[in-house]
């Protein structure tokens, strides 16, 4: 940290992302990045007569990506905002939504980048403890008067509460807005997208990172309200209105005509999801139940750090959390079928070495 540093930064605790190794090829199950490439259309998009007008900078509006989204959700465009990631749409929401008298709640056991959004704009929070069965407890969140923030699946845990649900929090708090993270719905939960059309406080956040194949890209919508999706753009518009390049753009309205293939692959992933966890359970792991593309568990024997440890020295990279409450599990992506088959081979070894030690 240099002397230059403006003091109210000085005790930031920044994100830590998931490793991104560079030195050797690993079976790469740490970022819930989709194990399966862009559709064909995606590719054929970014062709060379799209790169040729790198020159030219991109549309800030969006227009055209807007308006497929729209349609394939059943909206306005004007209910449709753009940004450069799910990531970037958190952080414009804080900015937006939040200061020092309207606070922030959300799960303590959750995505990350919440405690350190709130940090980085002095945002007052309430870290909600979850369940005894690691779920969300929604009532926790009814008549809070705070931006209620939730992932939903939640990360690192994979469970989902109900809609109707959500919809209880939505209406105890009218004047505060409900951020819902819909990062890994697409592979088994249910969207709320519908609920934005009756409240007007609700705002449903999604990416093109985990379902649609776009991780590389940095693409991410929400929809809500117009005067919600009005308030980002006013956001997004005094800090970087050219945050999309040329290319996401193009690459998205080809992932949005070609929903079909991705449709597939989060079928196909689900399906991996399961069969993975049912041998897990037959190894002897503890598994949380999930409707993402990862799973959360934990051995009685071994602890979540050596897990991590033994797995990455056999190749294989998993993500480990060190909060106390959850520092015995780990998280696994759901690869292909091929690369689940030699996560549970090495896990085996690894067990099989503990009960020779």
């Amino acid at each position: 940290m240099s002397r230059f540093l403006s003091p109210r930064f000085a005790g930031l605790e920044a994100y830590t992302p998931g490793e991104q190794p560079q030195d050797q090829q690993y079976v790469k199950l740490n970022t819930n990045e989709s194990p399966y490439p862009p559709s064909p259309e995606v590719l054929e998009r970014i062709s060379a007569a799209e790169t040729g007008r790198l020159n030219l900078y991109p549309d800030p509006t969006g227009r055209v990506l807007k308006e497929k989204l729209a349609a394939l959700y059943g909206v306005e465009p004007e209910n449709v905002f753009l940004s450069n990631g799910s990531d970037d749409i958190l952080n414009f929401s804080f900015m937006a939504f939040c200061d020092a008298e309207r606070g922030a709640a959300f799960p303590e056991i959750s995505y990350g980048f919440y405690p350190v959004y709130a940090d980085l704009y002095h945002v007052p929070c309430i870290q909600m403890p979850l369940k005894e069965d690691f779920s969300v407890d929604y009532r926790d969140y009814c008549g809070i008067g705070k931006m209620v923030v939730i992932a939903n699946p939640n990360a690192p845990t994979g469970m989902e509460i109900s809609i109707s649900e959500i919809e209880e929090i939505l209406r105890s708090n009218p004047q505060n807005v409900v951020l819902i993270d819909e990062a890994y719905v697409d592979f088994g939960g249910t969207s709320c997208v519908e609920l934005t059309k009756q409240y007007d406080n609700l705002l449903v956040v999604q990416t093109f990172s985990k379902s649609r194949s776009l991780a590389g890209a940095r693409l991410g919508f929400a929809i809500a309200d117009k005067g919600l999706i009005a308030d980002l753009e006013k956001i997004k518009y005094s800090t970087n209105p050219y945050n999309i390049n040329r290319l996401t753009l193009a690459a998205g309205e080809a992932a949005v005509e070609s929903d079909a293939y991705y449709r597939k692959n989060a079928a196909k992933i689900a399906k991996t999801r399961e069969l993975t966890a049912s041998r897990l359970r037959e190894l002897g792991f503890i598994v949380l139940p999930s409707v993402a593309n990862f799973i959360f568990m934990k051995s009685d024997a071994l602890a979540g750090e050596t897990v991590y440890q033994e797995l990455k020295k056999k190749g294989v990279l998993v993500r480990h959390f060190g909060k106390q409450k959850i520092k015995d599990f780990v998280r696994i992506t759901i690869g292909t079928p091929e690369q689940m088959d030699i996560l549970l081979e090495k896990l085996a070894e690894i067990l099989t070495g503990q009960k020779g030690a």
